[in-house]
């Protein structure tokens, strides 16, 4: 008897997959007993996405209405509901792929840890495909795939409301799998016989050959006998690897002139033995390929300049490397791609990256010291940046020498430098300082990974980054570090004059103590524990229930120095007619301060803070004093400046 299923035509961007897709649309109907997690996994270049893909065609209703649904398996086509979220985690942080999240279900939360009670509060089922969790994280040497599961994945497959499909690596997929109340999680190995597929390997390698595709027409791609039969050797050497098919054809169809049809036992096997394969095949040495392949195997983002790629390989090969790379263009072929950089800040940038990362993981495998070329990348990189100006480095150099350092563990040598916190992007730069065990890191990247949750969070421009870290150096005792900040040329809307490490300030008062001469000197009055060093006890209001004995700390407004002798009973603090008079005002919120021009009604600086603001207080002469839970500081805001966007 004839199978039904043959006379139903395959998935058209799929080529088959019965049975997961089967498996795809009965999650889809949310019926009792069918699963709520499904974990597609199997090895790299198995077609995990492309399934993923296909079947998210089959919920679109715009895709659903370009398909032959009738003459597909009904088993295989989801009901016609509302078309799952699709998420896709490459390149994002656990937080901002909550932060996502909330975006698309419109969820008012505060912290990205609130997305999954809100997302349980919706009363309904939240179906949920995510795409690449295998390349989450915005640094490739910060291993954040894992925590992506362990942070993201695992929480949100906890609720009972949320249905999820991802696809992830064996070992991640077990690792959820086994993290999960057994009959949860369904796991679909495409590499398992049950999931695999032969057919769809076959049907991809003849369309790649077909010159109804675009293959040129060469004898064995013309005829279809001689074609199917190629492309039923190439598919059967291939085992259950799509990428290893679409190489294979790729590499044949760059040099079509150099392959023998009828040598069908040398045809590669895995993604490895594409690479050696066609080097062998155009007369090169494969360690060529594989060098001319290194950097972009190891490249951070969406991949390397084209301009940096000659640097880079000839800094790996510890030669020059130009003729190579210049005469390279056929060879490296099948495994690049080229795109057009869409962060360039002017005009078209091109970048190469490799057309798929279970390349990279080929390669990166074969490496003798990984580490060892990570260091010639990185320090090449530092080259390139001319007169070691971070303002005029590449993009790449600037947002990515950070990824490269880490994988060379050299990562706390490189956080020295305020120019490259404060121009380098803050999403990886965190991403990969956070990588560094804290113990191995100096004060100044301390400093910077304390504040670097307030840079990412708010999108600061290099003028604001500039402005907080001056700041957060000041706090932490570095003034050299703050020095530096200023003399990047910005013209920062505040200087900070001087922090004092105080705890438990309850409130804060510009004031005045008069002088020898007969004028009056700027002081900052603190309100502080009693027993606080320098500190003047002072008696509460008798209607005052704070029962803690409080004392008054006098310190110098403009430098950093307690005036321990200062008389209290002599502060001078301004009047309410010089506080109105004053050309700026003062608002402020939880954790952040604003000083405003009275006239304009605009912001000339917005500080803030990464603890809560206790209190605050401004000069008639521009002198900010701020408290917060970790002490007291002042700063001054200039004249005319420009505002801090938060």
């Amino acid at each position: 008897m004839t199978d039904p299923a043959d006379d139903y035509l395959p998935h058209p961007h799929i080529g088959g997959r019965t049975n997961a897709l089967r498996a795809l649309a009965t999650w889809r109907t949310e019926r009792p007993g069918a699963p709520r997690v499904v974990v597609v996994t199997g090895e790299s270049g198995s077609g995990r996405s492309r399934l993923l893909t296909g079947f998210l065609m089959l919920c679109d209703p715009d895709f659903r209405e370009q398909l032959l649904l009738d003459r597909l398996d009904p088993s295989t086509v989801p009901p016609e509901l509302p078309a799952p979220a699709a998420a896709n985690a490459r390149g994002l942080t656990a937080d901002q792929f909550l932060w996502a999240l909330a975006d698309h279900y419109e969820l008012e939360t505060e912290r990205s840890e609130d997305v999954y009670p809100a997302l349980a509060a919706l009363g309904e089922p939240v179906p949920l495909v995510v795409l690449d969790a295998d390349e989450a994280g915005p640094v490739r040497s910060a291993d954040e795939p894992p925590k992506f599961v362990r942070q993201v994945l695992m929480p949100l497959a906890a609720l009972d409301s949320v249905r999820l499909v991802v696809e992830l690596p064996r070992p991640l997929a077990g690792e959820m799998a086994s993290g999960l109340p057994a009959g949860t999680v369904q796991i679909m190995d495409l590499d398992d016989p049950q999931w695999a597929d032969p057919e769809v390997l076959l049907r991809h390698a003849d369309a790649a050959l077909s010159t109804q595709f675009g293959a040129p027409e060469l004898p064995f791609t013309v005829d279809p006998g001689i074609r199917r039969a190629l492309a039923a050797a190439i598919a059967h050497q291939a085992g259950t690897n799509a990428l290893v098919v679409q190489l294979t054809v790729q590499s044949v169809l760059t040099a079509p002139e150099r392959f023998d049809p009828t040598d069908r036992e040398r045809l590669p096997t895995s993604v490895a033995s594409v690479v050696d394969w066609h080097a062998q095949r155009l007369g090169a040495d494969p360690g060529t390929l594989r060098m001319l392949l290194t950097p972009l195997a190891l490249a951070e983002s969406d991949g390397i300049p084209v301009d940096l790629w000659t640097r880079l390989v000839s800094a790996v090969a510890g030669r020059d490397m130009t003729q190579a790379v210049t005469s390279g263009m056929l060879l490296v072929g099948p495994f690049v791609t080229p795109v057009e950089d869409p962060d360039a800040a002017s005009g078209q940038r091109t970048l190469l990256r490799l057309a798929h990362p279970a390349i990279g993981e080929a390669v990166r495998a074969a490496l003798p010291q990984a580490h060892a070329a990570q260091a010639q990348i990185a320090m090449a990189l530092l080259e390139a940046v001319p007169d070691q100006d971070w303002s005029k480095a590449d993009p790449y150099i600037r947002d990515h020498i950070a990824g490269h350092a880490l994988g060379a563990g050299l990562l706390p040598q490189l956080l020295t430098d305020p120019g490259l916190f404060v121009y380098a992007s803050p999403v990886p730069l965190r991403a990969a300082v956070e990588a560094v065990p804290s113990d191995s890191l100096g004060a100044p990247a301390r400093t910077y990974l304390r504040t670097a949750a307030l840079l990412t969070r708010n999108e600061m421009s290099p003028l604001g980054r500039a402005a907080l870290l001056e700041t957060a150096f000041v706090e932490d005792g570095l003034h050299e570090y703050a020095a530096a900040v200023h003399r990047l040329g910005f013209d920062l809307p505040w200087q900070t004059l001087w922090s004092l490490p105080v705890i438990d300030i309850s409130e804060v008062t510009v004031a005045e103590l008069p002088t020898a001469e007969g004028g009056r000197y700027p002081v900052a009055v603190l309100v502080v524990s009693a027993d606080t060093p320098g500190a003047h006890p002072v008696e509460g209001p008798e209607d005052s229930t704070d029962v803690r004995q409080r004392g008054l700390l006098v310190h110098d407004l403009l430098r950093p120095h307690v005036l321990a002798a200062a008389d209290p009973a002599q502060i001078v603090r301004p009047t309410e007619e010089e506080r109105s008079t004053a050309s700026l005002g003062l608002s402020r919120g939880a954790d952040y301060v604003r000083v405003w021009d009275r006239t304009t009604g605009d912001a000339v600086a917005t500080l803030i803070s990464d603890v809560p603001v206790t209190d605050t207080d401004l000069s008639p002469g521009g002198i900010l004093l701020v408290a917060t839970e970790r002490g007291a500081k002042a700063l001054r805001i200039p004249e005319q400046t420009a505002a801090i966007a938060s």
